[in-house]
């Protein structure tokens, strides 16, 4: 979510844009072909899409939306914006509609990890094609709704190196303070709450059984959360300091303009590293299972995703009239025939 950038008086500003570009240009180099790679891969070799693949697919669009608009920015912040007032709104509704949607969907991603893991039985409503599709429905719903609000306030503004479209303008302080508030309450605060309270109950589910890639599993489940948090936390953190900037300006006003300065700087960082998450994604959730991080073969790539639901067990047991045993877990039992799992 692209930071607010009024000035050159907080960075020096050939530091900034080295810095901004680098990070935009590493995250646009790795992030195209991964998510590419598994669009490609799932669009064109599995006819089979269990629901979490399709999470996983559009995840992937979602990325991908966000990445494309990548070179635009770097010309942007390399020199000035030329494109209009237009394109600005576009692009950073576009960029903000493809946030909140890859963020739903990995919070959903995690919804369908606990329900595996904790409540098997559950994942079977879940695992039906319509509901899905009415997930997926819903998530770029409310994504659109939600980017959509950025529009009446992004706006152009004049810099020492030219005009910038990363500037906001709100009618009042509090119209200012409501944004800025439910962007990190709906964009940040509940996923990222859902998220930590799915893996922590994964996590104390898989840690309860005799499971061999216990330790694995426990690693990505770490490495989720954490990158989640390192990716979007310091963007809301200056969110958060511009909202109590706003909240001081009648009460300290030379409060108000420190935070105001200090949220000024950082913004700019931490609104780039956000795309950073867009480009580690495809490592998280497509390249994360032992079997294809030592293998070549890209069109085997989401074979594991197959077992990644406990349907094809359940169906077993169910025909053999076996009840599943309370310490089920997909993760913890023996490898499914063709060997792939998601670790």
């Amino acid at each position: 979510m692209t930071p607010p950038m009024e000035n050159d008086d907080h960075l020096p500003m050939s530091v900034a844009k080295i810095f901004i570009c680098l990070i935009l240009g590493f995250s646009f180099v790795l992030g195209i072909p991964g998510n590419s790679l598994v669009i490609w891969t799932i669009c064109g070799q599995m006819k089979k899409r269990p629901p979490t693949v399709v999470l996983i697919l559009h995840l992937a669009v979602a990325d991908l939306l966000i990445l494309l608009t990548l070179p635009i920015w770097i010309y942007s912040f390399a020199k000035h914006w030329v494109f209009g007032i237009g394109a600005c709104k576009g692009l950073v509704f576009v960029i903000y509609c493809s946030l909140y949607a890859s963020i739903f969907f990995i919070t959903c991603l995690s919804l369908e990890r606990f329900l595996a893991v904790v409540h098997p039985f559950g994942l079977q409503r879940w695992k039906k094609t319509m509901v899905i599709h009415v997930v997926v429905a819903t998530i770029w719903f409310f994504s659109i709704i939600l980017g959509s609000t950025i529009i009446p306030f992004q706006t152009i503004d004049d810099t020492v190196t030219g005009p910038q479209c990363a500037t906001r303008e709100y009618a009042s302080p509090s119209q200012e303070v409501m944004h800025l508030l439910s962007e990190t309450i709906l964009g940040f605060i509940v996923p990222f709450a859902i998220i930590c309270t799915c893996y922590i109950c994964v996590g104390k589910r898989i840690g309860d059984m005799a499971c061999p890639s216990k330790q694995r599993s426990a690693k990505l489940i770490a490495s989720v959360v954490v990158i989640f948090c390192l990716c979007w936390f310091p963007h809301h953190f200056f969110n958060l300091l511009t909202v109590i900037s706003v909240l001081l300006e009648d009460s300290n006003a030379e409060a108000s303009q420190t935070l105001e300065k200090v949220s000024g700087a950082g913004a700019w960082i931490a609104g780039t590293i956000i795309f950073i998450s867009s480009c580690i994604n495809p490592l998280l959730y497509a390249f994360a299972a032992r079997n294809i991080r030592s293998s070549a073969r890209f069109t085997k790539l989401f074979k594991l995703f197959e077992q990644v639901g406990p349907s094809e067990r359940y169906s077993e047991m169910r025909d053999q009239k076996h009840a599943p045993k309370s310490d089920w877990c997909h993760d913890c039992m023996k490898p499914p025939v063709n060997g792939m799992e998601w670790n």
